[in-house]
């Protein structure tokens, strides 16, 4: 059996949508057991955040929606209520058994079940407490909800994406909330890490604003170094030219040209060799000061050919350069089939295996495994009763009864 890097952590989880559950599951790739706490009969919002679905065998039902199914692999799920007083009970039960725990809820959202930081620290000093917010556990808006969207608008992430004259713009994706999952993972391994040397837990305090900000990088640094904000440029770059998207015949292609030498090889590649030496064209400070002349020159030559026919000019001249693929293009690429960025799983609701995005991260002597799919609702919450809290099948009758569990 391999080694897996994180073998013998359990994290509790209690997130639920994307940022706590990205975290939770690159956790579960690295060898974490991850219990994923649920509503009973309800369970993780995503589940219905659709369409579209995977559909189960007999095409009756949906099962799980693709949201969930992209962020919750390589978990077991229990449906709890954690609403009363037995549900909050089996939690302090699951605790004691564990190192991390994960939440979304807003701040204080957990006080009226007794699970917030200061009410679990005394009584399990070495558990990891990672709490995930749109604003952080301080400041004047800790207790407003946050959403990746909110976020991104806030963060500064919209006003720097987008056509310099349109609309500012959100990324395709919740890229908020899976930078704040990294960044998580990040913060709970500092503090496993910490705790093998202080024997002690800690909070692990995640703001979706925050996170979004850190994103920022060269443009939130920018405005901190002039004073001045770095004008929004679209698929261009505020201090490197050119470095943006232009049309080919046929398509998209962008172009990444980093120094002058880059340049100067572009220029006898768009047979334009007098640009290399032009005082106007020749430094990248001056290709940005005169962008809006030089952009439309090289857009009008990029033009004129394919794609395919640009990528292979230029490769061949060692230019950075890139088709801008759509979804079928990515699967379809070499690359990302031989760095296995698609998996295949079986799943309980359905014959044939589900197709997942694969784990970005290649670790020599302990990879990352896919052993769990998605699972639905509750479908582990009997046997983590047993093999964690050695329940016994009548006490588990009780609790289903009582409406305790699902």
């Amino acid at each position: 059996m391999t080694n897996k890097a994180l073998q013998g952590v359990r994290v509790l989880d209690l997130s639920r949508v994307l940022a706590g559950p990205y975290c939770t599951q690159m956790l579960g790739d690295l060898g974490a057991d991850i219990i994923k706490v649920e509503r009973p009969n309800l369970g993780d919002d995503t589940r219905r955040w659709g369409p579209p679905f995977l559909q189960s065998d007999d095409h009756q039902n949906t099962a799980e929606s693709a949201y969930y199914l992209s962020a919750n692999r390589n978990k077991q799920s229990i449906a709890i209520d954690m609403t009363t007083k037995a549900g909050q009970a089996l939690i302090h039960q699951l605790l004691a058994e564990s190192d991390v725990l994960v939440h979304n809820f807003k701040v204080d959202g957990l006080a009226k079940f007794g699970l917030e930081y200061e009410q679990l620290k005394s009584r399990y000093p070495k558990l990891v407490y990672c709490a995930i917010s749109g604003f952080g556990q301080t400041g004047p808006m800790r207790k407003e909800p946050g959403y990746d969207f909110l976020a991104q608008a806030m963060s500064g992430l919209m006003a720097c994406t987008g056509e310099p004259e349109a609309e500012p713009m959100k990324v395709g994706v919740a890229l908020v909330d899976v930078m704040t999952g990294l960044n998580a993972v990040a913060g709970i391994l500092a503090a496993l890490h910490a705790r093998h040397a202080t024997g002690k837990g800690q909070m692990v305090d995640l703001s979706l604003l925050d996170c979004g900000v850190a994103s920022l990088t060269n443009i939130a640094q920018y405005y901190l170094t002039s004073g001045k904000t770095a004008p929004r440029q679209g698929n261009a770059h505020p201090s490197i030219v050119p470095y943006q998207t232009f049309a080919t015949a046929d398509g998209y292609i962008i172009l990444a040209v980093g120094n002058d030498t880059q340049f100067a090889r572009l220029a006898h590649t768009l047979e334009r060799p007098e640009w290399s030496t032009d005082p106007n064209f020749a430094s990248n400070a001056e290709r940005v000061n005169n962008r809006d002349t030089l952009c439309p020159l090289i857009a009008d030559i990029l033009q004129l050919h394919s794609t395919d026919y640009w990528l292979e000019k230029l490769k061949n001249n060692t230019i950075p350069c890139a088709p801008v693929n759509k979804m079928n293009d990515v699967f379809e690429s070499e690359q990302v089939i031989e760095r296995q960025m698609q998996v295949s799983m079986a799943h309980p609701l359905t014959s044939k295996p589900i197709s997942l995005v694969g784990s970005p991260l290649k670790l020599s002597d302990t990879p990352v495994s896919y052993d769990l799919p998605p699972p639905y609702c509750g479908q582990h919450t009997d046997s983590i009763l047993k093999a964690t809290l050695n329940l016994s099948d009548e006490e588990i009758a009780q609790l289903r009864a009582k409406g305790v569990i699902q």
